[in-house]
């Protein structure tokens, strides 16, 4: 773990940019400081994360019997080790916006959102930050945090970094944003995204399994796949729908997303220069239930700027 987690010679991600981070930026565009843009009570997530059918009804109650305000406590680090061209939190994973945060800083954050009645503390694209939030999240649970931590990514990520982690993430949150090779290198610069997004994938699920639920239908611990569909049938979700099935089954959660719209830096990309259609969206939906997937979050087709927060306010 000394070697995986050295800031001098990065290799945390399947980049292995080599880069020491104590002294530059890596490929990421990190260096070895924590850095976030945002953290606050997020109800635009999962209704398993974000408890939002609750949160209407003014109950959720915790298993220790707290009566929680609701809202998943999402923490939004900068950076990311892809850097997908039509990201929607470009502003933080291309642009890097954000502050410098220390251990103690974060612990505090994580707490406060505790204290404000989060349902879960939900990292958001924290891969490139593994080496220096796996102390922080050891710290956190030792010192009594109750409420689940949700890792959300990317899934480009390394084996050793998710048995590293283990037990300390209870809902393991990864994208599976394509199914073939040449999309996969055309918009996120990465050739060998499919083959390694899926073993890590397969990874998570051994840890943690089927998502499991308390009374109030909040997530608790388990594994749930989003998978954003492009237009054009760019992110090849057909296949990669199949490739989930024959890798873990169909018992895994699905969150299939309808929210792609067009940012500024797709405007040399024709093929991506609009929202998806309804029958694009249909025919996903479709090939979910004839493999036979058991639990699948869809999407009104509404997308829209006005779901991604802005992180320069």
């Amino acid at each position: 773990m000394t070697e995986l987690f050295d800031q001098t010679r990065c290799i945390v991600c399947p980049r292995e940019c080599l880069t020491d981070r104590t002294q530059a930026k890596g490929a990421c565009g990190a260096d070895a400081h924590l850095k976030i843009s945002l953290a606050t009570l997020h109800f635009g997530e999962e209704p398993v994360l974000s408890g939002y059918e609750a949160h209407r009804a003014r109950v959720v109650t915790s298993s220790q019997g707290e009566t929680l305000s609701g809202g998943s406590g999402t923490i939004f680090f900068s950076h990311c080790n892809l850097r997908c061209i039509y990201c929607q939190n470009y502003q933080i994973s291309h642009l890097g916006h954000g502050r410098q945060i220390s251990d103690d800083e974060l612990l505090n954050i994580i707490f406060g959102l505790q204290d404000q009645g989060a349902l879960n503390i939900n990292l958001v694209s924290p891969t490139q930050y593994t080496a220096q939030l796996f102390p922080v999240l050891k710290q956190a649970k030792a010192a009594g945090l109750r409420i689940p931590i949700v890792w959300n990514s990317n899934a480009y990520e390394k084996i050793e970094c998710i048995h590293a982690l283990g037990e300390l993430i209870d809902i393991w949150l990864p994208d599976f944003k394509y199914a073939d090779k040449y999309h996969a290198r055309k918009y996120s610069g990465i050739s060998d995204y499919p083959s390694i997004a899926i073993e890590a994938i397969k990874a998570m699920w051994d840890y943690a399994g089927e998502l499991q639920t308390d009374f109030w239908g909040i997530a608790s611990r388990g594994v749930m796949i989003r998978h954003l569909v492009l237009p054009n049938r760019l992110s090849s979700s057909k296949e990669a729908l199949r490739m989930i099935y024959n890798a873990i089954g169909n018992t895994v959660s699905l969150s299939l997303m309808a929210q792609y719209y067009p940012t500024a830096s797709c405007s040399g990309y024709p093929e991506l220069s609009r929202s998806i259609t309804y029958d694009e969206y249909q025919e996903v939906l479709d090939t979910a239930e004839e493999l036979g997937f058991e639990n699948i979050f869809a999407q009104e087709l509404r997308p829209t700027p006005d779901w991604t927060p802005d992180f320069d306010r």
